[in-house]
């Protein structure tokens, strides 16, 4: 059973204008909602966040060509500090929609009559593109191990006594054996 388009679903594209003529070419600007889960665990595109487009489809023997760029905000968390991470990212793609199954192989898209679905193809550029640990600054210093506070904001000499568990117990007894000598 194959699942049909819907044409009134936002990254759904006709190439009705095109034809089946393998030459003609149209251009697209468009503006599009982000769909949900285009990230990775630390940073992503925003649900409903303007998605700007612009593309090429071009009418070949197999299918049509298409070829753009997309431009989207980001947000997420630094991996080092947890601080909020904003930017922006513009990622090239090109994704070839068959004609007929005939012609493709097993994992190519196909062109759903006159339609194809742009959006699986935006994710997979977007998601590549991703750093897999996002930074607020290259030279963040993250958070101290101890008591949690960004380190950044901390005091330039901050720091804790750490004692080695090893040698915890023996610790009273320097105190013990220092308050005996003073008396």
């Amino acid at each position: 059973m194959t699942l049909h388009l819907d044409p009134r679903a936002p990254w759904v594209i006709s190439t009705h204008d095109l034809g089946r003529r393998p030459g003609s070419m149209r251009e697209m600007h468009l503006t599009l909602p982000a769909p949900a889960d285009v990230g990775v665990d630390m940073i992503g595109v925003p649900k409903d966040a303007d998605v700007k487009l612009d593309i090429r489809l071009e009418a070949v023997m197999e299918g049509v060509l298409v070829t753009g760029t997309a431009r989207s905000p980001l947000r997420g968390e630094c991996a080092r500090c947890l601080e909020p991470v904003t930017s922006e990212t513009e990622v090239s793609f090109q994704e070839l929609f068959f004609y007929s199954a005939e012609d493709a192989a097993e994992d190519d898209s196909l062109l759903d009559g006159e339609l194809f679905d742009l959006e699986s193809t935006f994710r997979d550029a977007v998601v590549l593109t991703l750093p897999l640990s996002p930074l607020c600054s290259e030279d963040c210093t993250g958070l101290c191990s101890q008591c949690g506070v960004r380190l950044a904001d901390a005091e330039p000499d901050h720091g804790h006594e750490v004692v080695d568990a090893r040698w915890a117990k023996l610790q009273g007894l320097v105190t013990e054996h220092n308050n005996d000598q003073e008396s």
